[in-house]
């Protein structure tokens, strides 16, 4: 017995066994629907006709008397498959008779009428079976007559099969004979439903059509009535019961494999998932199926068509009636190249590939949803376009990736959504996209889909900036937290407020506190869910787009800090994404910041380590970022960092280094550099860590090649000369080290000297607050201290606020303090006196090389005098690669020294004041020296010549050849 082959639906109730009597009574006619058609194994005995060529050819068998129900259980009139294969009768006891292989007698047999013995005019159909001028070129197949075996309760046997040789049906137009299927009278009752419906399983099959014929629905003014090709139908389109549950329950990892349109015996089945739908009708061309209702939003049916076609569906709701593509007959959005590249952590174009991305696929416009989640048992899409129930979004897993897929057609840009995802324990989830490049204002956290049209303008800063590294290159940074800095305005506000006052000020460049999105916003933006979405605080990605294009056509590079080293627990965002550790290390003593109360990321996951360079390219290539401040750098090196002994577990050499994560900032910084020209990463690492800037195939003495950083935060000269600063002059004497002591280290990475924003907040205080005396005392130590920082070896950063000397500490919620340059404000002109400074100092620093220049190289630095500790005397010279010089005399106590000597080369013949913080614009005492100095012949400090200068108190003066 050859078995009967599964379907994904119930077993039709009739089998190739059952009789069929040659006339029905009434009570049988109401009972056929319950019978199916004969399926593929259906009898067909082996022709044992010696001809080489000729094939058993059937003739038109004897049909019982043709009723609505029966239309679908009749034999077919007429086989006409190309190669039909093989068949096996099934008769216990009745043998078909063979069939005479005889041209003649074939070509015009006529098919019996079949006449119902008390057929009524209303239910009356003949089937006329015309054999018409069947030609028999190319050995055409005779027609066999095949009689039906009938016996009761037949059971399958094997039975020698017949060759049935296909005629050509579609090479000619008389290749065959065109069946006509009888069309039963027509009512007006029946106009309200599409003649061709498929019968389920559950359902008995009462409104079956006549077979070949698909009416239009009541939607139709006029019923179009298609005739199809007759075809066996051997399988229930119903979604079976293991799969109809995974499907409620969210746990289905390929949906399309049973939803959409797939080819079955007897034509094409259609099953779509639409819950709270009254009706789902199938739309193909003419053609208009309305399913069966399967219950839970299922709905199923097979059309007797050849091959799967272009369709869509028409879903009644209550009260709505929606024409919509099928989200299942779309092929996977992604390649294998993008699933390999996942896979090994080498995407470094990840944003293309995962997200929600409006396209057009397969011709038709939707968004493309995609995600990471390979522990999730499912994934759904919920969103505005659903009413938040995903329970008939289904997403597919693309193999062992673990990424999920689905397109959506006619869903777009501004939609909101997020992913359900089904955990390993059953449990469900809602989690916002990880790779969201859009997202809600906070509080609210879902992500909303979007696409740029953002047209740049700024492609004469892209050409030159990479005309020098960073390190050889002016490079004076102003420090800025966008959502405070003139509180109440958007990106695009800003852009018309921000370029212009630091480009006023001189700064080269502005550094951005975090702008990727985060829920809670006393974090400052370092406690990141949204990794590829600007703030949605002040605006759309393209209004921040809009923003950096401004700072660029103003000649302001913009650098901004990135936080790969940890997030935040939100349940909403990456913790614990898909039921388990999946960002963040499995290992509990790896996986926790002992410090912030969030979660490290496993730098050793490939598909990670991926979401991260990715990012760090993101932001540079989509956003044209200059540069890229990492940020806790230190916290990702070390695994005992703010650990105590038994809290961390010792790398595979026994150490204290994470190796994955100097693998990982290793591959980050030489990816954005070989990808983006012209950027420069920069590290904040607060300790002695070697090679932080070195090339990363430079191995040093520790071992490792260098983390390929382009600058690196100089935290020991912040720490070192705030602690000077803020000792009363007279003791100052016992603290001359810590000024000096950064210059033993200075050329060993490249550095940035940074006044950031963490140095003037939770109590430390403003830098003008920071220093000793009164208020003018203050004032002129921070003048003099910013002097010193301007002409020290490195790269300045100093944060809003500080550059008009505000005397309170930063606050996010009100930002700087802007009404102190009110004009009607008593203090405004020292105020203002302070930031006239800052911008005289940006200008004479731009334009002397000796400054910048070598910054990384000891030969732009040479010392004067670096031991007047009683003096609190500092005197240092900066040189160009020609040998220029700029001289730097620091005079940190608050009296004048007059005639104070100091050692100077002696090829230069006059000496300049360039900038001198005491003077009176500045808000000083106006100890100045007009006129230029000329060098004496006295050597001094080793030095062939020597000047007398007038040391303003409390001042820096820079001095530069007349």
């Amino acid at each position: 017995m050859t078995p009967r082959p599964e379907s994904s639906g119930s077993r039709p109730k009739g089998t190739a066994g059952e009789k069929i009597p040659e006339q029905p009574t009434a009570a049988q006619k109401k009972s056929a629907a319950k019978k199916t058609a004969v399926p593929k194994q259906a009898v067909a005995k082996k022709a044992t006709a010696p001809a080489k060529k000729a094939a058993a050819k059937k003739t038109a068998a004897a049909q019982p008397p043709a009723t609505k129900a029966t239309a679908k259980k009749a034999a077919p009139a007429k086989t006409t498959a190309k190669k039909a294969v093989e068949k096996k009768a099934v008769a216990k006891k009745a043998g078909a008779e063979k069939a005479t292989a005889t041209k003649a007698a074939a070509e015009k047999a006529t098919a019996k009428k079949t006449t119902a013995k008390k057929a009524t005019a209303k239910k009356a159909t003949t089937t006329k079976a015309t054999a018409t001028k069947a030609t028999a070129t190319k050995a055409t197949a005779t027609k066999a007559v095949a009689k039906k075996a009938t016996a009761k309760k037949a059971v399958a046997k094997k039975a020698t099969t017949a060759k049935a040789a296909a005629t050509k049906s579609t090479a000619t137009k008389a290749a065959a004979t065109k069946a006509t299927a009888a069309k039963p009278p027509a009512k007006k009752a029946t106009a309200k439903k599409a003649t061709a419906k498929k019968a389920t399983a559950k359902q008995a099959p009462a409104k079956k059509a006549t077979a070949g014929t698909v009416a239009a629905g009541a939607a139709t003014a006029a019923p179009v009535q298609t005739v199809l090709p007759e075809m066996e139908i051997a399988v229930s389109p119903a979604v079976g019961a293991a799969d109809r549950g995974r499907l409620l329950n969210g746990t289905h990892h390929d949906p399309h494999s049973v939803l959409g349109a797939h080819p079955v015996p007897g034509g094409v089945a259609f099953r779509a998932f639409r819950p709270y739908a009254l009706s789902v009708t199938v739309v193909a061309g003419e053609v208009r199926a309305e399913l069966e209702d399967d219950g839970e939003g299922f709905f199923s049916g097979v059309l007797p068509l050849r091959e799967v076609p272009e369709y869509r569906l028409l879903v009644e709701y209550e009260g709505a009636l929606q024409d919509t593509e099928d989200a299942y007959r779309f092929l996977p959005t992604l390649g294998d190249l993008d699933l390999h590249l996942i896979g090994e952590g080498r995407h470094e174009e990840l944003w293309t590939a995962l997200g929600a991305h409006p396209m057009t696929h397969q011709g038709v416009t939707g968004t493309r949803f995609s995600v990471w989640a390979p522990n999730a048992l499912g994934v759904r899409v919920a969103g505005t376009f659903n009413f938040w129930d995903g329970t008939g979004h289904v997403m597919r897993s693309l193999g062992s990736s673990g990424v999920w897929e689905l397109f959506l057609p006619d869903i777009g840009e501004g939609e909101l959504y997020k992913f359900e995802i089904t955990r390993p324990d059953g449990s469900k989830t809602l989690r916002a996209d990880p790779m969201a490049r859009r997202t809600e204002v906070p509080p609210a956290t879902s992500s909303v889909i979007t696409s740029s049209q953002y047209e740049w303008g700024d492609a004469a800063w892209l050409d030159r900036r990479a005309e020098a590294p960073a390190h050889e290159a002016p490079f004076s940074v102003y420090e800025v937290h966008l959502p405070s800095w003139r509180p109440g305005l958007t990106y695009r506000q800003l852009a018309e407020q921000l370029p212009g006052y630091v480009k006023n000020l001189g700064f080269t460049h502005v550094e951005l506190m975090p702008v990727a999105e985060h829920p809670f916003g006393g974090s400052w933006g370092y406690q990141v869910t949204g990794f590829y979405a600007p703030t949605a605080r002040l605006g759309t990605p393209d209004d921040f787009r809009y923003l950096v294009d401004s700072l660029h056509r103003a000649g302001i590079g913009v650098l901004m800090d990135w936080v790969p080293a940890h997030f935040p627990r939100d349940d909403w965002a990456l913790a614990e994404f898909d039921g388990r550790p999946l960002y963040e290390h499995a290992d509990p003593l790896r996986a926790a910041h002992p410090d912030w109360g969030t979660l490290e990321f496993d730098f050793g996951r490939n598909e990670v380590r991926n979401f991260l360079v990715a990012n760090a390219l993101y932001w540079c290539e989509e956003f044209h970022i200059d540069g890229l401040r990492v940020d806790a750098v230190a916290s990702m090196l070390y695994l005992d960092y703010s650990r105590e002994p038994g809290q961390w577990t010792p790398n595979e050499h026994g150490g204290r280094e994470n190796l994955d994560a100097v693998a990982f900032l290793q591959e980050m910084n030489a990816t954005v550099y070989r990808r983006v020209p012209g950027v420069v990463t920069i590290a904040e690492e607060s300790t002695a860590w070697d090679g932080v800037t070195r090339a990363t195939h430079h191995k040093g003495p520790s071992g490792f090649g260098g983390l390929g950083f382009g600058l690196k935060w100089n935290m020991g000269w912040m720490h070192d000369s705030l602690e000077y600063m803020s000792h009363e002059p007279v003791y100052r004497k016992y603290h001359h080290h810590e000024m000096t002591f950064s210059m033993v280290y200075a050329y060993s990475e490249n550095y940035v000297l940074p006044i950031s924003h963490d140095e003037v907040v939770h109590g430390k205080r403003s830098l003008v607050s920071k220093m000793p005396g009164d208020w003018w005392q203050q004032r002129a130590n921070h003048r003099a201290y910013l002097g010193f920082m301007w002409a020290h070896p490195g790269k300045q950063l100093l944060f809003m606020g500080q550059e008009f000397a505000q005397g309170a500490e930063w606050s996010e919620a009100h930002g700087p303090d802007w009404w102190l340059l009110d004009p009607g404000y008593g203090a405004e002109p020292e105020h203002r006196g302070v930031r006239d400074l800052v911008r005289d100092l940006n200008t004479v620093y731009r334009a002397t090389p000796a400054l910048w220049r070598l910054d990384t190289d000891p030969a732009g630095f040479e010392w004067v005098v670096g031991d007047a500790a009683d003096d609190n005397v500092l005197a240092f010279l900066r040189l160009d690669p020609e040998g220029t010089p700029i001289l730097s005399v620091s005079n940190f106590a608050p009296v004048v020294r007059q005639d104070y000597r100091l050692g100077v080369p002696e090829d230069v013949p006059a000496w300049h004041e360039a900038v001198n913080t005491d003077a009176a614009r500045y808000g000083g005492s106006d100890v100045t020296t007009p006129d230029p100095v000329k060098p004496e012949a006295q050597p001094w400090h080793g030095r062939p010549a020597s000047i007398r200068l007038t040391l303003p108190p409390l001042s820096t003066v820079w001095l530069r050849p007349a």
